[in-house]
């Protein structure tokens, strides 16, 4: 084996593989994957299997949820950014949630933001409110965002306002494009935000 070689062997061991990065966000579109599709399957067994509007669609109504849903998700962001910079709570949670998602790629970023923003729509919203209601469905919603600890616990009272807001918005447009964009947001510019800078 010649020095080159030697030099190239170590390079591949020592750096992170592209299969590696890619399998996360395969998992990632796995289980959000799996939950849209039991989405799909929950609103077929209750007779409503088109999940993601509650009546006809129209194109107008549609661009105007997208708007109002781009708003809302920008609400909520900025919102939790003043948290972060005002209580030390929030900072502390910012700080957990770096360290539990660990270093994200922009291609992670995207595909996160992506697939949960459509698959906790398509289920929480989409499959649960026309059958349990808009308080039960933020209940589960909530409970799905319970971290490990207590320290989390403002993750999950503030998951369930987002859920009532999701919920309202999806009620009061008529289909899941005004959710899935706001959720789209949030996750996308709060996981950018997480990964540029540390609290801690």
């Amino acid at each position: 084996m010649t020095g080159d070689d030697r030099r190239y062997t170590a390079q591949v061991r020592l750096s992170p593989t592209r299969s590696s990065r890619l399998s996360r966000s395969s998992s990632i579109l796995l289980v959000y994957g799996i939950l849209t599709l039991a989405s799909v399957l929950w609103g077929a067994l209750r007779g409503h299997p088109q999940i993601y509007r509650l009546g006809p669609l129209v194109a107008e109504r549609t661009l105007f949820n997208l708007c109002a849903g781009i708003a809302l998700g920008l609400a909520i962001v900025f919102l939790s950014r003043y948290s972060v910079h005002r209580w030390q709570w929030a900072r502390k949670l910012h700080h957990e949630f770096r360290h539990l998602l660990g270093p994200l790629t922009d291609l992670e970023i995207v595909v996160l933001a992506i697939a949960s923003s459509v698959g906790e729509e398509c289920f929480f919203r989409g499959a649960l409110v026309p059958h349990i209601g808009l308080v039960a469905s933020s209940g589960l919603f909530a409970l799905a965002h319970i971290g490990p600890g207590w320290r989390f616990l403002p993750w999950t009272i503030s998951s369930f306002v987002v859920g009532l807001l999701m919920g309202a918005l999806f009620l009061w447009g008529g289909d899941l494009s005004g959710p899935v964009a706001a959720h789209f947001v949030v996750n996308y510019l709060n996981l950018h935000y997480i990964r540029r800078y540390n609290f801690g």
